[in-house]
């Protein structure tokens, strides 16, 4: 009998165990925060909601995994004194965090909401990012950026843009010209003024640079696409300028440009790196793989150094460059095939 009962609690102890286990691992995942990037969103709480409906519309809302989560961490934290308002939260901060900022009144929004937009974004981050801490929705703000009649109101109140933008087959057609920055605006506000406020700094940027863009070669709108592509290839101004010279060379002697973020923005849907690489032939006027010359338009929305290097790009006599991915992003350049394939060799495939 003693020999039974020792059985039964070594075995009732290892499914305590295991459960207890199991049990944190849960936990652990759940409490990660709900998105792997910064998106960044409103959120109200209302007089009189209890931690319970807050942490439930948290979960709703999909800035948290779970609610009893969010009860839990709030009660072991001493995070229980939630304050009425609306607040900025972002889906990448922890369950921590979160509550740290919904029991500080003085974080909440009364009129006005900073938003940051990283070089690089595209048109429709810029649009979903707007629509989560403002009154604007996404699709308003796309379909004006496309609307003929707004954008030729545009062309009167700012000289950088043309009709060029007014291509049918470009998908966004204020893609480019969207200059990433830090704005403040108002939480009500609506998709013209939240356009005005952006292109005014675009505006500020292009009469900076302006002797440089009356002395290019390339029009208005072929700066802002090639610096769409620079802005998506490197990291510094040397690099840059150096990746704009590669692109100068290639269209002189009208060789393709070749550039794969091209294909990402082709795709436009993708999940991962390798699918742009592996679909160098798919259809669309912004692959450079398929057709020479620049895209039709802008592939992302570049900042002031990408277009400082396409104004003011190297003299070199390079024609291919790539980045080493395992060596820290360091870009190698070449002036032959030849050159750029043993540098593919020693950099990518060596290791």
């Amino acid at each position: 009998m003693k020999k039974r009962l020792a059985k039964f609690f070594l075995w009732f102890l290892v499914l305590v165990l295991a459960a207890g286990a199991t049990a944190g691992i849960m936990f652990n995942d759940l409490s990660k925060p709900a998105a792997d990037q910064s998106d960044a969103v409103l959120f109200e709480i209302k007089s009189g909601d209890v931690l319970r409906k807050v942490a439930a519309n948290l979960q709703e809302a999909g800035i948290v995994r779970s609610s009893l989560v969010v009860e839990l961490v709030a009660r072991t934290e001493n995070l229980t004194g939630l304050k009425a308002g609306v607040f900025v939260v972002d889906k990448n901060w922890s369950v921590k965090e979160i509550l740290t900022t919904l029991n500080d009144s003085t974080k909440t929004i009364v009129d006005t909401v900073r938003i940051t937009f990283p070089e690089g974004d595209w048109a429709r981050d810029f649009a979903r990012k707007l629509s989560n801490l403002t009154s604007v929705e996404k699709q308003q703000l796309l379909d004006l950026w496309n609307d003929e009649t707004f954008l030729r109101e545009l062309m009167t109140r700012y000289e950088f843009l043309t009709e060029d933008i007014l291509n049918p087959k470009t998908r966004i057609r204020l893609e480019g010209y969207l200059f990433p920055n830090t704005y403040e605006f108002f939480v009500n506000t609506n998709p013209r003024e939240v356009t005005f406020k952006i292109l005014d700094q675009t505006k500020r940027i292009y009469e900076k640079y302006k002797p440089q863009f009356q002395q290019s070669p390339l029009s208005v709108h072929e700066v802002f696409i090639m610096a769409s592509i620079v802005q998506y290839e490197a990291r510094t101004l040397d690099d840059m300028k150096k990746i704009a010279s590669v692109f100068f060379n290639r269209l002189e002697i009208n060789m393709p440009l070749q550039a794969s973020p091209t294909i990402c923005y082709s795709l436009y849907d993708f999940t991962s790196w390798r699918d742009c690489e592996s679909n160098p032939n798919i259809e669309s006027p912004y692959n450079t793989y398929k057709y020479r010359g620049l895209p039709i338009g802008p592939i992302m929305n570049p900042g002031e150094w990408a277009i400082l290097a396409v104004l003011e790009p190297a003299d070199t006599d390079y024609y291919y460059f790539m980045a080493d991915v395992y060596g820290g992003g360091t870009i190698h350049f070449a002036r032959t095939y030849a050159e750029h394939k043993a540098n593919v060799d020693k950099y990518l495939r060596g290791r």
